[in-house]
């Protein structure tokens, strides 16, 4: 029977896990707050010696979140897929927050934007959009009959109704047993261009 790899590196807390279609085989989380290389690679080599030597797939959460951490999940996924020669997909780390059928997803996106999803059966249904702070209440207001999430570790402006969670790679994991290479980039969602501070000229 063949086995799933998913690995979620988005948020301080990484989570790795092994799946086939009759349950999970492994599971393991970590914390870090600065990157995630030191304590990505024990538990991803316990994770292949379980999956080997069966695994057809692996399933990598893409954001948005840490920029550095899901470059390392991405690199560490291409490594396995050079290694096993097995297919790689990149799935919105936003789908993997809970198991409810329907919810929303929001964030604080910085510079005094906040970004909004909208989540049905696994699938961004709105798209990832970007508010300024009104029109995120209003937003929410407008959908206020959907259980809503945020993989931040505080949810945004304090808003009581709104349940932090780190996204699982068992739903990752889930939600790619149908999905092939083809359906999905292997690309980071950033909600916002990078911001570069410029430096300021010297004074002569």
């Amino acid at each position: 029977m063949s086995s799933l790899l998913a690995i979620d590196l988005s948020t301080p807390r990484g989570h790795i896990a092994v799946l086939r279609a009759d349950g999970v085989l492994y599971e393991q989380d970590f914390t870090s707050h600065r990157s995630h290389n030191a304590l990505l690679y024990a538990p991803l080599a316990e994770a292949l010696e379980i999956a080997e030597p069966d695994l057809t797939k692996v399933i990598i959460g893409t954001g948005p979140g840490s920029y550095t951490g899901v470059r390392i999940s991405i690199a560490a996924a291409q490594g396995v897929v050079l290694s096993r020669g097995v297919p790689v997909v990149g799935l919105p780390s936003l789908i993997a927050l809970s198991e409810e059928a329907e919810y929303l997803v929001v964030g604080d996106a910085r510079r005094g934007k906040f970004y909004t999803s909208h989540i049905r059966a696994g699938l961004l249904i709105e798209g990832i959009t970007l508010h300024d702070e009104a029109g995120f209440r209003a937003w929410l207001e407008a959908h206020s009959t959907l259980p809503c999430y945020t993989s931040d570790a505080a949810a945004p402006l304090q808003i009581e109704r709104i349940r932090s969670t780190p996204p699982s790679a068992v739903l990752l994991a889930r939600h790619g047993l149908d999905v092939t290479e083809s359906d999905h980039d292997l690309e980071p969602i950033y909600v916002q261009d990078a911001f570069i501070t410029k430096s300021k000229p010297r004074v002569p």
